[in-house]
């Protein structure tokens, strides 16, 4: 069973903490208040901490197992997922092109004929 061990915070997150909780003081406020706001404050930090190294470890679980994975499994997934590419272009730009080119012609043979 673990137990909850209490660490005490880095210096770093300590006058970090301090800072904020003065940035955010009111007027009336006393010294002592601010104290323990600051280590409100220290105490979140240190449990963002936390749960940003326990998502470390769990990524590099992930990732561990994935590499662990035979490759032939990986390189099968690619040939499946290969397809022929085909582009269709549609008929009515072909249509239109020939239509102004058989108009061109029948300008051209009608106006050299008169």
């Amino acid at each position: 069973m673990a137990k909850n061990v209490y660490q005490k915070p880095s210096l770093e997150t300590q006058t970090e903490a301090l800072k904020i909780a003065k940035a955010t003081q009111r007027p009336a406020q006393t010294k002592k208040e601010t104290k323990l706001i600051a280590q409100g404050i220290e105490k979140g930090i240190a449990l963002y901490k936390k749960q940003q190294k326990e998502r470390a470890r769990e990524l590099n679980r992930k990732l561990k197992r994935a590499s662990s994975q035979p490759q032939h499994f990986a390189e099968s997934e690619d040939q499946e997922t290969l397809e022929r590419i085909v582009f269709r272009q549609h008929w009515l730009p072909w249509l239109l092109l020939g239509l102004s080119w058989l108009g061109w012609a029948v300008y051209f043979f009608v106006s050299r004929g008169s």
